[in-house]
């Protein structure tokens, strides 16, 4: 299954990439980007990601203070 999801996130991402540089961001393009997402979630690159997104939010929060 994960290397379903690996593939999936790859060909997704791809496709993402081409339909932003595109210029045309239509209710298609948001499905992929959501399908996008949700697939990357399962796999391993999921937790990496969420600590730098964490990390981000920490130093913004600390910089508005």
């Amino acid at each position: 299954m994960t290397t379903f999801s690996f593939s999936a996130v790859v060909l997704l991402g791809i496709l993402l990439i081409v339909f932003i540089r595109n210029g045309s961001m239509k209710i298609g393009y948001a499905i992929l980007a959501m399908l996008f997402g949700f697939f990357l979630a399962k796999t391993s690159a999921a937790a990496p990601i969420q600590t730098f997104l964490d990390q981000i939010a920490t130093t913004i929060n600390n910089l508005t203070k």
